[in-house]
């Protein structure tokens, strides 16, 4: 269970933080700009979670793309551990988790008046103060939409940690399919099962319930 927290939490930040700079970078474009830069986030959309997953095996393996451009340049064999390991299984998760950070950070950052951040800018407010006191808590309501939604999801992943992690980064859910494909034990299979129940449920209420109050506030 730890091993699923830990995961969850650390690829729910990192997608974060990508998504949020890639919708900042969305807002301050035109609409047609923008419409046409979306079309770029929902790429990891069509394209099968399974297809990406072997994909990344042939990108971040030892004799991949990454290592055989990295030894080309220095001139040296290069094989550096980028696959069977957490950082694997942090690159596949973080690619198919980003866009779903992206949407809803992006909706709150559009809701802003603007006319906040002329009046900030006339009263000598630097760049940097604008977004800790403006755009950074008026957002902040599509971050934690986000973040929690983006939690569920990281969760209850199987795909990515089976074909790019390697025996330490096995989640809840491979367990429960190891349990059940290769061991038999149906009793640990369903522990831990209602295990991951109960995790995915502790982030998915709050998420609904911010949905809910979102939607009625809209209404």
């Amino acid at each position: 269970m730890t091993t699923t927290v830990v995961v969850a939490f650390w690829a729910s930040i990192i997608s974060l933080v990508l998504g949020y700079i890639v919708a900042l970078h969305l807002a301050r474009q035109t609409a047609r700009r923008r419409a046409a830069l979306m079309v770029l986030v929902l790429l990891p959309f069509w394209t099968s979670i399974l297809v990406k997953s072997y994909a990344f095996t042939i990108i971040l393996g030892r004799e991949g793309i990454i290592n055989s451009f990295l030894s080309w340049l220095t001139g040296a064999q290069v094989a550096l551990p980028l696959i069977f390991n957490r950082f694997g299984v942090m690159v596949g998760m973080t690619n198919y988790l980003t866009p779903l950070i992206v949407f809803p950070v992006l909706a709150s950052l559009l809701a802003i008046d603007p006319a906040l951040y002329r009046a900030a800018e006339v009263m000598g407010a630097k760049p940097i103060r604008i977004f800790l006191t403006i755009t950074l808590p008026l957002s902040a309501p599509g971050v934690l939409a986000g973040v929690l939604s983006v939690a569920v999801m990281a969760l209850g992943f199987f795909i990515v940690p089976a074909l790019l992690g390697g025996r330490q980064d096995l989640m809840l859910a491979n367990l429960v399919d190891f349990y059940t494909r290769e061991v038999l034990d149906w009793n640990i299979a369903s522990a831990v099962g209602v295990t991951l129940f109960a995790l995915v449920g502790i982030f998915a209420i709050p998420a609904t319930l911010i949905r809910r109050t979102k939607g009625r506030i809209a209404s």
